[in-house]
């Protein structure tokens, strides 16, 4: 069989990580790397014999493309890209209604160029929700906690990062208990910026609003980052008429190695589905898994 022509889209830490995932894949090759205009010719030395393209056309035959974009960003490199003929997977990380207008959006844009595209494949929304969705079905009455942390969130310090007056932004998750946490926001705010109105527009983004959220400036957050995070799920419910079932899952883990594993396996899975747009709970599992079907039930089932 041919391998899967995979091109990975934006190389921050995700895409780092992503290559090594689609090296490390039996049935999967890199096209290439997309990156920026004006990045493209500035490559670290592990993209010395990889294919780095500002344009994803330029890679030739690519199957499916792996976004390791911003989460904000995901809406328009998404629906462009589907729109060449070529399936996406991302992880899309904002809960709720805009990872539905993501949905509906690229669902629309799949049908119509006959492509497919899984979203929010990260660990939470992704793996962490095919996990809650298994609990709810174990014990459908009852209560799941997600607790995350203690550990580096890449989304909210992208978001931090991104505001005017910030040098450098390192945001921390921590849990405090039934799914409640705590953002330690660390910054280094660029010359001449004014404090206060940097931690304002932090503060009143939405990746901030529903928690509590402390911003402290340091003279340097790199050398606070760790890339470690976590989650513990916690399910409390009910079997049927059986009280008092309980469960839990918990797992430490390198945040965007986790991340890109995830984008890589949903690479497998997207050119198994019908075109549209999919979340982590409307795939089959074992399309995410290589090899042969069978084989996998013998070992699995």
């Amino acid at each position: 069989m041919s391998k899967i022509k995979i091109a990975v889209v934006s190389y921050g830490n995700i895409g780092k990580f992503a290559v090594e995932a689609v090296n490390a894949a039996p049935d999967m090759e890199l096209a290439g790397v997309v990156r920026r205009a004006g990045s493209a010719g500035n490559n670290p030395p592990e993209l010395a014999n990889v294919k780095v393209v500002s344009d994803i056309s330029d890679l030739g035959k690519v199957d499916v493309a792996v976004l390791c974009s911003p989460t904000r960003s995901i809406p328009e490199v998404a629906s462009a890209i589907l729109a060449k003929g070529i399936c996406t997977v991302d992880s899309f990380d904002i809960h709720g209604d805009e990872m539905l207008d993501l949905r509906k959006l690229l669902d629309e844009t799949g049908k119509k160029h006959k492509t497919a595209s899984i979203i929010s494949a990260g660990w939470d929304p992704g793996s962490d929700s095919v996990i809650r969705t298994l609990l709810k079905a174990m014990a459908p009455k009852g209560l799941t906690y997600t607790n995350f942390g203690p550990g580096m969130s890449m989304g909210h310090s992208v978001a931090a990062k991104g505001k005017e007056g910030v040098k450098d932004a390192l945001s921390m998750t921590i849990p405090t208990g039934t799914g409640v946490h705590r953002r330690m926001v660390y910054i280094e705010v660029e010359d001449g910026a004014d404090p206060e109105k940097v931690v304002e527009n932090i503060k009143s983004d939405s990746y901030f609003t529903k928690d509590e959220t402390h911003i402290i400036p340091v003279p340097s957050v790199d050398e606070l980052k760790d890339m470690g995070h976590g989650v513990k799920l916690e399910h409390k419910g009910v079997s049927g008429q059986t009280q008092n079932q309980i469960f839990e899952f918990n797992m430490k883990i390198n945040n965007p190695a986790l991340t890109s594993q995830i984008l890589i396996s949903c690479a497998r899975a997207v050119i198994k589905q019908q075109p549209g747009a999919y979340t982590m709970l409307e795939v089959p599992p074992i399309d995410y898994l290589a090899g042969d079907k069978d084989e996998l039930l013998k070992t699995l089932v």
